[in-house]
């Protein structure tokens, strides 16, 4: 009886959340999203993790045998005809990171943008396993964030992955 009511709840909160971004999806949208009405201040957050197998570096993890990279930095690039949108960020201590558009970006849907890991911050973790160097990391939607001046949708661009060429070196 519970999770009937639970189901029912999060059927309401979508019907909500689908009606007050602007009604149904539009058959151009991504995912079956509604294309946001044009005064909605519409961004994008996009968060993840990056780390380096293998190494010892400090907050390392024994379970995944990897260590979260600090400082390393983070593109999230956007491609939709001409127009394009790209917003850098770096990682924290534990290797998170959350890149967000302070601009309107409702031009774009998640399958225009993708996220890049150029290089790893490490001297001795410079292999890219995954994704590749530079094929990037599709987003997959998470959940909507309300914000003071608008709507976000906030997707996870999942885990970046480095090694060291050679495990002696780290």
């Amino acid at each position: 009886m519970a999770s009937f009511l639970a189901r029912s709840l999060l059927g309401c909160l979508a019907l909500v959340m689908i009606l007050a971004v602007g009604g149904l999806p539009s058959p151009g949208s991504a995912m079956g999203l509604p294309r946001p009405q044009p005064s909605l201040n519409f961004t994008i957050g996009v968060e993840g993790v990056v780390w380096c197998n293998s190494c010892r570096y400090r907050g390392y993890v024994e379970s995944r045998d990897a260590s979260p990279l600090r400082n390393a930095s983070v593109l999230l690039r956007c491609r939709h005809g001409r127009r394009a949108l790209s917003v850098w960020n770096t990682t924290n201590a534990h290797g998170y990171f959350l890149i967000q558009t302070g601009t309107q970006a409702a031009p774009f849907t998640s399958n225009n943008c993708k996220v890049y890991v150029p290089r790893s911050p490490a001297r001795g973790c410079r292999v890219a396993v995954s994704p590749a160097r530079k094929k990037g990391s599709p987003l997959k939607f998470r959940r909507f964030v309300t914000l003071t001046d608008g709507l976000q949708a906030r997707y996870s661009a999942g885990r970046f992955t480095f090694a060291p060429q050679d495990r002696s070196k780290c």
